[in-house]
């Protein structure tokens, strides 16, 4: 079976994702969250750690966990009831948890924002919207219809995605920034964009973007954070020559 250590994988991954220079939110602690016995035979991914997915990790025999959304979120002690029981299973089953938020939103190549303009036949890109000290997201001009591109993003995330036209018919600059970035849609309209493609956003976005005569799409948090989990646990897979599988926990959000 192959095996390499986990700290030859942390290593790697907090140099190729810059893990220590970008600025995130304080509950992302990117890097490594929980520690194994210092092996790695079999690389899990998923958007979310949760008692859930750790559950699937387990069954699935991984003994490191790649996540985008970490243990710390949101408060973890006391180690009780629920915390507690997912300590347990990350002590009893030998499971690592390696974290990257915005480092792994922005990555140039493996990041979910990179990836899903990939997945959106998208080139030319530029760095677009900034948070926390960097870009995080791309642009890219265009001259698509909103059909078209509603299409091309149910092809790469796999449903309907919910759109709001409040633009033209023809997308002309389009923004992409994955996850929950429609809050922002003023901040993105700053930046010279007619289009955004996001995760989320509140329902008060609709009036916003009708007033911004911007067109958004929302393709669904989860849905568009996949890629960038997928991307770097098959890059490890075949950086470190390990396997890896992609637990689908989806919440539907």
């Amino acid at each position: 079976m192959p095996k390499v250590t986990l700290a030859a994988i942390v290593v790697h991954c907090d140099k190729i994702l810059r893990t220590r220079e970008i600025g995130d939110y304080d509950g992302a602690a990117n890097g490594l969250q929980a520690e194994n016995r210092g092996l790695v035979t079999k690389i899990a991914a998923a958007v979310d750690v949760s008692l859930a997915t750790l559950q699937l990790a387990v069954t699935a025999g991984a003994d490191l966990l790649i996540v985008h959304h970490g243990l710390f979120w949101s408060q973890r002690q006391p180690w009780t009831e629920k915390n507690y029981e997912l300590l347990r299973l990350l002590v009893e089953n030998n499971l690592a948890v390696y974290s990257s938020h915005l480092p792994l939103d922005l990555h140039p190549k493996l990041g979910n924002n990179a990836q899903l303009c990939k997945a959106l036949g998208f080139a030319r890109l530029k760095p677009f919207f900034e948070s926390h000290g960097q870009m995080i997201g791309f642009k890219t001009q265009t001259n698509m219809s909103r059909q078209e591109l509603a299409k091309r993003l149910w092809r790469s995330v796999g449903h309907d995605p919910k759109m709001i036209p409040g633009g033209g018919e023809t997308c002309k600059s389009v923004g992409v920034v994955t996850g929950g970035a429609g809050a922002e849609l003023k901040q993105a309209a700053s930046e010279g964009v007619d289009t955004l493609i996001t995760g989320e956003g509140p329902h008060w976005t609709f009036a916003l973007a009708e007033e911004l005569g911007m067109n958004v799409f929302y393709g669904g948090h989860y849905a568009t954070e996949t890629f960038g989990v997928k991307a770097l646990a098959a890059h490890l897979s075949k950086e470190f020559g390990v396997p890896w599988i992609f637990l689908d926990h989806p919440t539907g959000l």
